[in-house]
């Protein structure tokens, strides 16, 4: 053990010795080129205030970035010399290169945020980068973990790995990001896919330390003055995340697993039947194999269950419902492919260039490798017969890979070939850039959707979907779901949902946990029951008391398509996140950076989840402004902590003063969607003098509508000066399949203290309802292609 210690010490003496020194230096196509004595370093500017530092040393084969999306721009910087060394300036963020010895430090507006520390360290099976942190610093990210929303102070392992029937507390989950931001407002990613660790001040207090085992020694570091434009910056360099299809907002029928096509057909049914709406049903893995274990691979319909599946594909289709499949990349020796998979080189590799094999809960396997253009080809082709059979979108599991032996080669084109540990956290991502790809090329007018449970820095950009594993059905599986979604989408992945209900263990239905649960996914980015089928997922066989108060929660999904729609397209521009933590509201507030028990859906709507048993309050801090229940109209002061009453039919959802949210009349599936008929709710109150919303709309399927101008934008605003209040209504119009000319609207104001005296619409007197004890006015009227005023007195 002291021969241990030594060498550590004299290895930590040696890095501090031997320091790099800059030897030269030179602009390249606005990307500076610098040249040390241990090698070459190249700072590129990208989206505003961002860079991607590379270090090149010497002798160290390079991997490709993973994290950076082909479509970010590289913009050029400014250059300036000091006494002591260099300044590269883009935008606002200026880099301070010190000649000797050789050190990156990062300012933002002149003010410093991070330094590195040691910078680079490269050694045989250690590499990455050290950075000095700031006292009372936070650190976010790091991916699922649940830990807490400030991640300093942990050392956390980068190796995607499932955890099954987590609870309150996990280090090591599905999808870990090797990324974190910080309080002071910028983000670091390393972008290396390796097997490592990301030491947040654990060892050190305050060195923040990426470590992997090989790969690619670059990261990416941006600044910002907001946290939502910091996020628009970290998905302009990493890819913005594509619109789904607007069914991807609906509800699925889901669970582990359907075993039949009668019985998948009946359980579609009895939703028609029990006025639940639905879009989706998703097949576990029985679709392929009647067992657990012995037929994952086979990778086509076992024709026993499912005598007739594109029968039962266009039926589903022809009710507005699509149909999602499970696909694993494992294929068992005991399954029909694994020969051809064989042959086709689909496979990885041991170490004597065979398909590697090894057991894992399945059975004995192999891997598809995804990274291998031949084994994309190969695996493309199930995929391929699969949508022309009429499949709707695809669900990846096991994608860690769940086992993923040491001694498994890839073949990394432009590399060679790489070990399992080199690449294994860039596995599920690149299994989604491959679908994402190919479905594209299939289907070039067609949003894919892919659903996902691991993936890397910028797998957004694929439009993955990811879920947050196999969570245990108890309340200590729905306590952490807040803090994983706010996590992940701080660092893109906005669609980051459970398993509604909770999917691992329960011996006994809890309807109360379950109904908790349920009516917390009706504001979160995808809602989908699923578990193990001891317990069923779906509402349609529970009671009556909980199916009906389900029921209605689903309904009001279904209700706020408009609202939820526009929060999907404002994502696709800016990366903002359909959940956001209560921090944006007041940046300044470091304490709010560690709630995880509240957050806000969209700009209109602040939750908070009920999360333990027998609650009829629940504590709300409140941001700045006012705000109102949404059940019962109580309205509050912000900048307060409240106690929210609720009750089991209820959750806890206050909704702003100023906010706008249109809705529609629910449907019984998303094709029968139409917005023709709109209902815009303005909650008014005199505080508030000036308040906006948006809608946006399209026809909900088609590829970048927005890029093609194959859509619509719906703006309001709201003017109020004592008992005046005026709306303007303006529509920036492209066209699009099914866009309506005109739209009947229902304007209902909520909180007006009296009946007006009239109300004009562009000048005209229009008629009106007003509900005394409610305190609501509704003024329905025609909206064509021309702007509206209207004003109430």
């Amino acid at each position: 053990m002291k021969k241990f210690v030594l060498l550590v010490f004299v290895s930590l003496f040696v890095i501090q010795v031997k320091a790099a020194e800059l030897l030269s230096h030179q602009l390249i196509d606005g990307s500076l080129q610098l040249t040390t004595d241990e090698g070459l370093v190249s700072i590129t500017p990208y989206a505003r205030d961002t860079f991607e530092v590379f270090y090149q040393p010497s002798g160290v084969h390079q991997f490709p970035s993973f994290a950076i999306a082909d479509t970010a721009i590289k913009h050029s910087g400014q250059l300036t010399s000091q006494d002591t060394g260099l300044v590269f300036r883009h935008g606002e963020l200026a880099v301070h290169i010190q000649k000797k010895p050789f050190r990156l430090s990062y300012f933002h507006q002149n003010n410093p945020l991070i330094a590195e520390d040691s910078g680079l360290f490269n050694h045989q099976s250690l590499r990455g980068f050290r950075f000095k942190l700031q006292d009372g610093e936070k650190l976010l990210g790091g991916g699922q973990r649940v830990l807490g929303m400030d991640r300093r102070g942990q050392r956390l392992p980068l190796y995607n790995r499932a955890h099954y029937g987590y609870g309150t507390e996990s280090s090591q989950m599905y999808f870990s990001l090797p990324a974190v931001v910080s309080s002071n407002k910028y983000f670091l990613v390393f972008d290396n896919a390796a097997s490592g660790y990301l030491d947040l001040g654990h060892n050190e207090a305050d060195i923040l330390q990426f470590e992997a085992v090989s790969g690619r020694t670059a990261y990416l570091i941006g600044a910002a003055d907001s946290y939502p434009q910091l996020i628009q910056r970290y998905v302009s360099l990493t890819g913005m995340q594509p619109m789904p299809p607007r069914w991807a907002l609906g509800n699925y029928a889901s669970r582990f697993g359907y075993r039949s096509e009668a019985q998948t057909r009946e359980v579609v049914n009895a939703f028609r039947q029990q006025d639940i709406p639905l879009d989706a049903v998703i097949l576990d893995l029985y679709w392929f194999g009647k067992d657990i274990k012995g037929t994952m691979g086979n990778l086509d319909w076992d024709a026993d269950a499912w005598p007739s599946p594109e029968k039962m594909l266009q039926d589903f289709s022809a009710d507005g419902v699509k149909t999602i499949l499970i696909t694993e990349p494992f294929i068992l020796t005991t399954s029909d492919k694994w020969s051809e998979a064989a042959d086709a080189g689909a496979l990885a590799q041991n170490l004597a260039g065979q398909p590697k094999r090894f057991d894992f809960y399945f059975g004995n396997t192999g891997l598809v490798d995804v990274f291998n253009p031949k084994a994309q080809d190969w695996f493309w082709q199930t995929y391929q017969r699969l949508l022309e059979q009429g499949v709707g979108g695809w669900w990846g599991d096991l994608g860690e890979p769940e086992v993923h032996p040491a001694d498994t080669l890839h073949q990394l084109p432009g590399v060679g070939k790489v070990s399992a540990d080199e690449i294994h956290n860039a596995y599920g991502h690149q299994w989604a850039k491959m679908l994402f790809a190919r479905h594209r090329q299939a289907r070039p007018n067609e949003r894919p959707f892919i659903m996902m449970r691991s993936g890397f820095a910028g797998s957004q950009r694929y439009g993955m979907i990811p879920w947050t594993g196999d969570v245990s059905r108890s309340w200590d599986g729905l306590k952490p779901q807040v803090e994983l979604a706010l996590s992940m989408s701080m660092l893109g992945m906005a669609y980051t949902h459970s398993d509604l209900g909770g999917f691992a263990g329960g011996e006994q239905f809890d309807a109360e946990l379950y109904t908790r649960w349920l009516q917390y996914g009706v504001f979160q980015p995808v809602y989908r029951p699923h578990a193990q089928e001891e317990i069923a997922p779906e509402p349609i066989f529970h009671d009556d008391k909980t199916k009906a108060i389900v029921r209605d929660f689903i309904k009001l999904r279904y209700a706020l398509l408009p609202y939820n729609y526009s929060l999907s397209y404002q994502n696709s521009q800016t990366g903002m996140p359909m959940m956001r933590p209560l921090f944006f509201e007041d940046e300044q507030n470091l304490a709010l950076m560690d709630n995880k028990d509240s957050y806000l859906w969209g700009d209109a709507f602040l939750v908070t989840p009920v999360v333990a048993p027998g609650v009829t309050s629940v504590q709300v801090t409140l941001p700045a402004g006012v705000w109102f229940d949404y059940f019962t109209g109580q309205r509050y002061s912000g900048g307060q902590q409240i106690h929210q009453p609720t009750h089991l039919e209820t959750l806890p959802v206050l909704v702003r003063g100023g906010a706008f949210v249109p809705m529609v009349e629910p449907v019984a599936t998303t094709r029968d969607y139409r917005s023709n008929k709109l209902t815009l709710h303005y909650y008014a109150d005199k505080s508030v003098q000036q308040a906006e919303g948006q809608m946006y709309e399209d026809d909900g399927q088609s590829f970048d509508a927005v890029g093609k101008k194959q859509y619509e934008l719906l703006h309001f605003s709201a003017t109020q000066q004592e008992h005046r209040l005026s709306f303007k209504l303006t529509r920036e119009a492209y066209q699009y399949t099914g866009m309506p000319d005109s739209r009947e609207i229902k304007l209902v104001v909520h909180h007006w203290p009296s009946k007006p005296r009239q109300i004009r619409l562009n000048g005209e007197k229009v008629g009106f309802d007003y509900a005394r004890d409610q305190q609501t006015l509704l003024i329905p009227f025609t909206w064509g292609m021309h702007d509206i005023t209207l004003e109430v007195e």
